[in-house]
């Protein structure tokens, strides 16, 4: 914005858009910073997304923060998108430029890597990935390029696994295999195992391979009390990174991103909590 007496806007588009935390973390953000800026939480159908990024460009806008079904549309709405944005088909953060050009970034899979490097080095390791989703794409090629030995994927879903792991062995050192049936009853070859899916439970049919102690098991749903994958690393005493470090790391990634704030992580996390009453 030219003029320093408006206050800077950065919004939340969604749909539905209700219940999203971001509007509630960035107030705490920013007043921690004593900050003249807005927060706006919009609803936007996808039908419609098109005019409302063309809002969010003519009004000014810092940004925003695109959530659920509203992120892989808006990929081909962009100026110009970041390789992560490019290689998973999708976006969740837009910065808008000084000429109102949109710029389409992917920091799921930052965010997640971040979490999960808070309790161990992805480097190295063997992944099992159950989905193929943003997140999972998104996940998938921040794991390979942080030096990960190797992705086991697996689609109970939707059945793309295939079509990842083409993907991520197009980059290089991937290096990714699929299972096409039944997992393995057990993970033996296998030291984190993670569920990217945050709302859809796992199909009937689908069976857990037994956990171990010694692995780090990830589920990236916001609701961890209800995650049938934490409940079984929980039965065996596995590490466990649940959908609130996740929520958090990325929340933190896209407000250091739209600010230039650096933010308080205890914070947003102890606000998260809060606004789920956890």
């Amino acid at each position: 914005m030219t003029n320093p007496a408006l206050q800077e806007v950065i919004a939340l588009l969604g749909h539905p858009a209700a219940g999203n935390p971001a509007q509630f973390l960035f107030e705490r953000v920013v007043a921690r910073d004593s900050l003249d800026w807005r927060f706006l939480t919009l609803e936007a159908a996808s039908s419609r997304l098109a005019d409302a990024l063309a809002g969010i460009s003519a009004l000014g806008f810092r940004g925003c923060i695109l959530a659920g079904p509203l992120r892989e549309p808006a990929i081909d709405l962009t100026t110009s998108a970041s390789p992560a944005a490019q290689f998973a088909a999708g976006c969740n953060l837009l910065e808008c430029t000084k000429d109102g050009q949109l710029v389409g970034h992917l920091t799921l899979g930052r965010g997640a890597l971040d979490s999960i490097r808070l309790h161990v080095d992805p480097a190295t390791t063997n992944i099992l990935l159950l989905g193929t989703n943003l997140l999972a794409r998104s996940l998938a090629l921040e794991l390979t390029l942080s030096g990960t030995s190797g992705i086991t994927i697996a689609d109970p879903w939707d059945g793309q696994a295939k079509g990842l792991a083409d993907a991520v062995n197009t980059i290089e050192g991937g290096h990714a295999t699929v299972v096409e049936d039944e997992l393995p009853p057990t993970c033996e070859s296998v030291d984190i195992v993670i569920a990217t899916e945050e709302i859809r439970p796992f199909p009937p049919n689908f069976h857990l391979p037994e956990l171990r102690e010694d692995l780090v098991v990830v589920d990236t749903s916001l609701d961890p009390k209800a995650s049938p994958i934490l409940k079984a690393a929980t039965a065996a005493n596995s590490c466990q990174v649940d959908g609130l470090e996740v929520t958090t790391a990325t929340m933190a990634i896209n407000f250091r991103s739209l600010t230039g704030i650096e933010p308080d992580t205890e914070a947003l996390r102890e606000a998260l909590d809060e606004f789920l009453d956890y």
